[in-house]
């Protein structure tokens, strides 16, 4: 049994729907399940047009809806032929965004964008992609059925970063899928998505479609879960940045779990443990080259493997900054910005207080940067006017540089390397995190400069 997971830029065009379907064409010797993002930009276009009706800006609602039917209904029309089913699954796409339409007008009246109605808006993208992708692997002979995760994964009611219940999601993911396994039927599931016992739609968090597939293949008892995307598996840092980077062909459950943790783009941080837990291999794969064996994460890796850590960057990031006027500041204050901005579905990828400048620095993704400081500007108003607070702005566009040692038994030689690096390139540091087990840290550096420091990191860690 295997459960593959596609992402955003597997399913982004159609010529990478196609892509897709030729990948999936190699992999019907088996029981096949299916997983699937929505299209590359889609689910952040969606929660950016509602939190844009949440300001009263219509506008900008009205033209995501309008560029996204336009995107989905071309590639349709790329990839059907003229048929009462393409006519139907076109109808199917407006309707849901019309839905999408009147989420967004509810949202501007009530000029609240809360984290239930976040979970309604970004579940979209999947529910079009998956109908795509099943109707296409229809058109190419191969039988497959779009189904909604809402069906399957039972979550708790967290909104926004929901729990699967595994037992519920079991019994409901074997009485679904069950029957189309046994004839032969590919399942296309929605990713990310899932819903609470009420039937309520929930989010699993941002990128949770590897979590969507982790979860499949436990309750499914799958052998191997697949993750395509866009590069040959992990690589010991970049390669746009750094080309002559490397594949980690082979990692520990661990070793997997703690580059997630610190930012590897291609695996969600809660897609690990599931697996660990029942021995399962996971896969990491490159939908542009699928004859690459990618990056294979299981129980007991090979003891003759090549064993080297990892740079990890992550750039389009922002600090947004509390300054205290000198007087007043305290720490309910800095939970009540958290707090603020976790209700609201912004993730504060790192934070720094400083008592001695009154302040608080947050870092987040720069899709968040305006709407996290208008909320912040609302939370802390009172505080302004009463003279608590000096000012919320955001200080500079910003990148993260994690170097994750791997074995531990060189984490100091690589941490100290990193510090040492830095030095002679007599780089601005603006913030360090380090990891308690000592084995990696993480800098954030000026946007601008981590083209170059994450080259010369490599070389210097002898990579």
């Amino acid at each position: 049994m295997l459960v593959a997971k596609f992402g955003g830029t597997s399913v982004g065009s159609a010529e990478r729907f196609i892509a897709t379907a030729d990948v999936i064409a190699t992999r019907l010797d088996q029981p096949l399940v299916v997983v699937v993002s929505a299209m590359s930009r889609t689910t952040s276009a969606l929660i950016e047009g509602a939190r844009a009706a949440a300001d009263g800006r219509v506008g900008l609602y009205q033209q995501v809806h309008a560029e996204l039917e336009s995107r989905h209904l071309a590639t349709v029309e790329a990839l059907l032929e003229p048929s009462s089913e393409r006519d139907q699954l076109i109808g199917t796409i407006q309707e849901q965004l019309a839905s999408y339409g009147r989420l967004c007008a509810s949202i501007a009246t009530l000029g609240e964008f809360t984290m239930r109605g976040n979970d309604a808006v970004a579940s979209i993208g999947e529910q079009l992609s998956s109908r795509i992708l099943a109707a296409f692997l229809r058109a190419r002979g191969i039988a497959s059925e779009a189904i909604s995760a809402t069906e399957i994964v039972e979550t708790d009611d967290e909104h926004g970063s929901a729990t699967p219940d595994m037992a519920a999601t079991r019994r409901k993911a074997t009485a679904r899928l069950g029957p189309l396994l046994a004839t032969g039927v590919v399942p296309v599931v929605t990713g990310y998505i899932g819903s609470t016992a009420a039937g309520v739609t929930t989010t699993l968090g941002r990128g949770g479609s590897d979590y969507s597939a982790a979860v499949l293949g436990v309750v499914l008892d799958a052998d191997t879960v697949e993750i395509w995307t866009d590069v040959n598996g992990i690589l010991t840092a970049d390669p746009k940045l750094v080309p002559e980077a490397t594949v980690l062909r082979e990692l520990s459950y661990e070793e997997a779990a703690e580059l997630a943790y610190f930012g590897a783009d291609v695996l969600h941080p809660k897609t690990v443990a599931p697996l660990a837990e029942r021995g399962i291999r996971l896969s990491i794969l490159n939908s542009y080259a699928p004859e690459d064996p990618g990056t294979a994460v299981v129980t007991m890796p090979s003891p003759d493997r090549a064993i080297a850590p990892a740079i990890l960057s992550t750039e389009g990031l922002c600090l947004i900054r509390l300054s205290g006027n000198g007087r007043g500041w305290t720490v309910q204050m800095a939970s009540r910005a958290l707090h603020r901005l976790a209700e609201a579905g912004v993730d504060v990828l790192m934070f720094a207080q400083s008592f001695t400048e009154r302040s608080l620095n947050l870092l987040v993704r720069a899709s968040d940067e305006q709407h996290g400081l208008r909320l912040l500007t609302r939370e802390f108003e009172h505080d302004a006017r009463a003279g608590l607070l000096a000012d919320i702005a955001t200080r500079q566009q910003v990148a993260s540089v994690s170097v994750v040692g791997m074995p531990r038994e060189r984490a100091p030689e690589v941490t100290s390397c990193a510090f040492a690096a830095l030095g002679a390139l007599r780089q601005r540091v603006i913030a360090v995190a380090q990891a308690a087990s000592g084995g990696s840290i993480s800098f954030i550096l000026p946007d601008e400069d981590v083209a170059r420091v994450v080259p010369y990191v490599h070389s210097q860690l002898g990579l």
